[in-house]
């Protein structure tokens, strides 16, 4: 059973940064795309960055562009979100996804998800 746990939200002031992680579990890392995507309050979720297996490839929500790196490690099953000059509105909770094969960004096409984890930036 494929699991994924997100961690490192928290509250932070505007400026400051965060990383999140996302563990994965229950089949081979390496043949998943992963991707962030983040849900607003009142509002859809929505796409924030994509990796390929291998790292080669990492599209960003242009709007994120500059202030968000993704990594992974795979040998250690993780994924990473770095966040920086975290805003007010980048206020949400941050979800964690894996696709089997290639992904290339931008739609919640996801084989799996994980529960989210919040995110809070106080002004």
């Amino acid at each position: 059973q494929v699991q994924l746990v997100e961690s490192g939200g928290g509250l932070v002031q505007a400026g400051g940064s965060l990383r999140l992680s996302c563990a994965f579990s229950g089949r081979s890392f390496r043949t998943i795309a992963m991707g962030w995507f983040l849900q607003a309050p009142g509002k859809e979720r929505e796409f924030v960055a994509a990796i390929s297996w291998d790292s080669s490839s990492t599209p960003y929500a242009d709007c994120l562009k500059g202030r968000f790196t993704i990594t992974r490690d795979n040998d250690k099953s993780m994924v990473y979100l770095k966040m920086n000059s975290l805003r007010p509105e980048d206020t949400a909770v941050y979800y964690c996804a894996g696709k089997v094969g290639i992904y290339y960004g931008g739609t919640l096409d996801m084989d799996y998800w994980g529960k989210g984890t919040l995110v809070t930036v106080s002004s």
